[in-house]
């Protein structure tokens, strides 16, 4: 009996030992803390404009004040990543539509301002009915805001990211969410005002859900393309956001009126926000320095299109 003659296993490679891609230059903790501090702004404006209508003085006018002082903080790291603060400038000299970057760059400016006038007006007491106004308007700037840096992701070429169209704005809502719900547990545990507590541990709840959910997304119904989730230092940073996520929505909630539980759970509810951002851009360096990733999702790419046609 002759022996069949064995196909060796199929094996990706890249050109002359160079990566198909070119690996993003997205440095830490620049762009981590800056999508951290962005989808922040944006859950507290929306906070602050909900706690305004109904009747909750002391929540809003934290809210606004949070929402501004992260909107400005996350742009300090933002122009920290571009290097030269005149490269931001420059994104604004036009308006492109079909532009995910020019959108982005509006998007920021317009709520930014937004929150800027609400904050100004919670801190001066003079025109509030203008305060009052921007803060409705960025209402509707910061869910945008909170989950556009999931959809830019999704819009470019690495393939951890390009695959999770769906589960990565998930993910940033979920994060924008909890870090709401840190804010408003840490308000509480600085100032002693109960009013935060309801809002935060409601906040901090839904969040984690939606984060946990997402994240479990991502490790597990992308394919090839969920491993670097789920393996290297992205594996480790997406179970420690999950724990640290889910953890400190069960403190917030057994919290009680212990400002130390409170402060305890806004401590972990912001870790597992920053963890889950660090393993986004850890998994996506992983996925465009290896040729395998890149060639496997391109292939089923075409395989999609060529089903549809």
């Amino acid at each position: 009996m002759t022996e069949q003659p064995q196909v060796p296993e199929a094996t990706f490679a890249s050109y002359y030992g160079r990566p198909i891609l070119k690996v993003t230059r997205w440095r830490e903790p620049h762009l981590p803390a800056y999508l951290f501090l962005g989808e922040l702004s944006g859950a507290a404006a929306v906070l602050g404009a909900a706690a305004a209508a109904s009747g909750r003085p002391a929540v809003a006018r934290t809210a606004r004040l949070i929402a501004a002082a992260a909107a400005y903080a996350g742009a300090g790291f933002l122009t920290a990543e571009l290097g030269r603060p005149e490269r931001f400038a420059n994104m604004l000299r036009v308006a492109k539509p079909t532009s995910p970057m020019s959108v982005g760059s509006w998007l920021l400016a317009s709520h930014s301002g937004l929150v800027t006038a609400a904050a100004a007006a919670e801190l001066s007491g003079r025109l509030r009915g203008i305060g009052a106004a921007a803060s409705a308007a960025s209402a509707l700037t910061g869910p945008l805001l909170a989950t556009y840096p999931g959809v830019l992701l999704a819009n470019t070429a690495v393939p951890a990211w390009h695959s999770a169209s769906r589960e990565l704005p998930a993910l940033f809502a979920g994060g924008a969410l909890t870090a709401a719900g840190a804010a408003g547990l840490a308000a509480w545990a600085w100032s002693g005002d109960a009013s935060h507590a309801g809002p935060a541990r409601r906040l901090a709840v839904l969040g984690a859900a939606l984060e946990s959910a997402a994240g479990y997304g991502l490790e597990h119904t992308l394919g090839m393309a969920g491993e670097p989730y789920r393996t290297g230092t992205a594996g480790y940073l997406m179970r420690g956001a999950r724990v640290g996520t889910l953890l400190g929505a069960s403190t917030a909630l057994l919290a009680g009126r212990s400002r130390v539980a409170a402060a305890t759970g806004s401590a972990l509810l912001a870790g597992g926000g920053l963890c889950a951002k660090f393993a986004v851009l850890r998994a996506g360096v992983a996925s465009a320095s290896d040729p395998k990733y890149v060639v496997a999702t391109s292939r089923r790419r075409r395989a999609r299109q060529a089903e549809r046609e």
